[in-house]
């Protein structure tokens, strides 16, 4: 009896040691109590749209009354009948499990725990932890916690953890709206997610499904008609497969702006801390403007490619000799035009009283170049420069009618060479007016209104006070585009134009939520007024004039599209950039096409109404119809009055003139009468009538 009594005491204190070892591996209460696991972050568009979702552990929380009640059912069915009654573990179930090694004997709060806090090791030491963690799961939270802790966290394969990603990523839908028989066929998948997945075996999925149902019938959980009309029902899997998402550029813009932001003192996890992330794009928009890139891109990178072929079969018959691309240390092979040159383009779209960021694309493609054109490269801006300039010049005091040469003009570089610039088509003139400079986009006339009416440096002024924060030289050459602009900057600074004055710094991010839904981040609103409403009108009726019958038409007769807008063409040295820039009331956007190596030419021809125009007309014209957007005209403010001038002298006409209409601020009307055709009329009083 002694030895018995002995036995059984050093078991005990075996077996109580052996617990007392295992607990102090197991979390503390501390660490229970806090139930933190990591969740997406998922990004939308400013109509609810899902464009992204960020996460190491693709985990969507979901609270358990909003998980269907049938969908609980059939859990409890299938993982453990007897959750409500048991305090952690399921004793009978445990030591069957310990005598046959009989598998699936782990509660709910068994699995919870191993999930959470232990690793997936198969040995008793590990069950043993396992065991004890569940009771201490059981002592913290109530049952209702436990089954939405357990939903939350289990994994359903595919990278997917918790029921509500599940069911996203199985049938394209919140949990919410599954059926009996989606939802029993995502228990199904619970056991064995790998060789139960209804993407990969689909067959055994439907077989589990119906195992599941079955069980739901056993515990009357479903009658004996639902569970034979739900038997016969086919389950459509229609699985949610997420490579880039939507507007790739545009989501990594947002990662790398929250990833500079810290809250509570610790920097935002966009992967794990399962924020909602609420943005400005729009996207229908970024759709309308991904398909206008794609089709222009491709038919500049045949032209380019053309181009290229035929150079190279002229310069191997002029040498002799064929070239061929496994020859790269052939010292001839570096001249090869042949060497693959890649068309690259960026777009930007900004709602004008805002700023708000409606659509971006930094490049061709993002999976073979992370590099934001749109937001980071700095590229000539070529003749898209001309209406800061001219801005310049109506602010101080000169008008639409403003008369300038057409004629040839010399500079004179900072290095002492003098350079003698053309119009683009090569034509000179007279007098011509800033309205037709602007029209024509002649150059000539650009260059004698920095030499004559306002100096660089009040341009280089202007473009910064318009939010050009790139390096502007102060030279003459700046009425041509010298210099460099970031494509966002002077979309931005169009955008003054039709919102009377006011410039808006683009944003992104209009709220970040975290877990809990509280607000915790915005992207910085910027809104300042940089022009008076006289001028920003007056440029804007300018700009009109652009697209209604100047390099701009094209957008017109060729794209159809017949709302109020106005615009910019522009292209530099040797066709190395194309641009277009151009708004409505509503939208300001910017296209620029070229090489990422500014030395290579997109081709002889290629300009901004070629090569770039095509991108805007699309993107507008589709987005206009199809989310019908109101046709607005620029509103003209009160400061802005319409005038009959003499068409030749741009004077007040006499009553012999040829005339025409102009707008002019109201403190810059006209005031000399016109001489020329007065002195006519005074000759012509001095004459005998035969």
């Amino acid at each position: 009896m002694w030895l018995s009594v002995g036995l059984i005491l050093i078991g005990s204190f075996i077996a109580g040691f052996i617990l007392f070892y295992l607990n102090a591996d197991t979390p503390g209460t501390e660490k229970l109590e806090v139930f933190n696991p990591d969740l997406s972050s998922r990004v939308y568009d400013h109509n609810g749209e899902i464009l992204k979702e960020f996460y190491t552990q693709h985990r969507i929380y979901v609270e358990l009354d909003s998980i269907p009640k049938h969908v609980v059912q059939a859990l409890l069915a299938t993982e453990d009948r007897e959750f409500y009654q048991h305090w952690g573990f399921n004793l009978k179930r445990t030591i069957m499990a310990a005598l046959v090694r009989y598998g699936g004997a782990s509660t709910i709060s068994q699995q919870l725990a191993r999930s959470l806090y232990l690793s997936q090791e198969r040995s008793y030491s590990r069950k043993l932890k396992e065991l004890l963690t569940s009771i201490k799961i059981e002592r913290a939270y109530t049952k209702d916690e436990i089954l939405e802790m357990y939903m939350n966290t289990v994994y359903f394969g595919h990278g997917v953890y918790g029921i509500e990603a599940a069911s996203r990523m199985y049938f394209s839908k919140p949990v919410k709206e599954l059926t009996v028989d989606e939802g029993a066929m995502l228990i199904a998948v619970l056991p064995a997610p790998a060789p139960y997945s209804p993407i990969n075996h689909y067959e055994r999925a439907m077989r589990r499904r119906n195992l599941v149902m079955q069980n739901m019938l056993r515990d009357n959980f479903l009658t004996p008609f639902e569970y034979t009309k739900f038997l016969q029902d086919t389950t459509v899997v229609s699985p949610s497969r997420e490579v880039l998402g939507q507007a790739p550029y545009f989501t990594e813009m947002i990662r790398l702006e929250l990833n500079s932001v810290r809250y509570r003192g610790e920097s935002l996890d966009i992967y794990t801390d399962g924020l909602e992330i609420h943005t400005s794009l729009d996207a229908k928009m970024q759709k309308y403007a991904e398909l206008a890139m794609e089709k222009q891109l491709a038919l500049l990178q045949k032209r380019l490619d053309n181009r290229l072929l035929k150079d190279r079969k002229e310069l191997e018959q002029l040498l002799g000799r064929t070239f061929h691309d496994s020859i790269p240390n052939d010292s001839l092979y570096a001249w090869l035009p042949a060497n693959k040159k890649v068309v690259q383009g960026a777009f930007i779209a900004l709602d004008v009283k805002t700023g708000a960021i409606r659509a971006l694309i930094g490049g061709k493609s993002f999976a073979e170049s992370k590099f934001n054109r749109a937001w980071q490269a700095k590229r000539q801006p070529g003749s898209t420069f001309k209406p800061i300039l001219y801005t310049a010049a109506i602010d101080n005091g000169y008008t639409p009618a403003t008369q300038l040469l057409n004629q040839p003009v010399v500079l004179i570089n900072p290095d002492g060479s003098r350079w003698t610039p053309n119009n683009y088509d090569l034509s000179t003139g007279g007098l011509t007016t800033l309205r037709e400079a602007v029209r024509r986009s002649l150059n000539l006339v650009s260059i004698r209104v920095i030499q004559n009416l306002v100096r660089p440096e009040v341009v280089v002024d202007y473009a910064k006070k318009m939010g050009i924060s790139t390096y502007m030289p102060a030279v003459d050459a700046l009425a041509l585009g010298a210099g460099s602009v970031l494509l966002r900057e002077i979309v931005a600074a169009y955008s003054i134009f039709p919102n009377e004055g006011v410039h808006n710094k683009p944003f992104a991010i209009t709220k970040a939520l975290d877990r809990r839904g509280k607000e915790i981040y915005r992207s910085p609103r910027e809104s300042k007024e940089v022009l008076s409403k006289e001028t920003s009108y007056i440029m804007t009726n300018i700009l009109q004039s652009v697209i209604d019958e100047g390099t701009g038409g094209r957008i017109r007769w060729y794209y159809k599209f017949d709302k109020p807008a106005a615009g910019k063409t522009g292209t530099t040295n040797d066709f190395t950039d194309a641009w277009f820039i151009g708004f409505t009331s509503h939208l300001s956007a910017g296209v620029w096409v070229g090489m990422d190596d500014p030395a290579v030419s997109l081709g002889k021809g290629q300009a901004g109404a070629v090569a770039a125009l095509p991108i805007w007309g699309t993107f507008m014209k589709m987005a206009y119809d199809s989310l019908g957007l109101p046709a607005e005209e620029f509103e003209r403010p009160p400061g802005v009055v319409e005038a009959t001038i003499c068409s030749v002298t741009k004077k007040v006409p006499t009553e012999f003139c040829p005339t025409e209409k102009e707008i002019f601020n109201i403190k810059h009307l006209p005031q000399e009468e016109c001489d020329v055709h007065l002195r006519n009329r005074v000759n012509r009083g001095n004459s005998v009538d035969f």
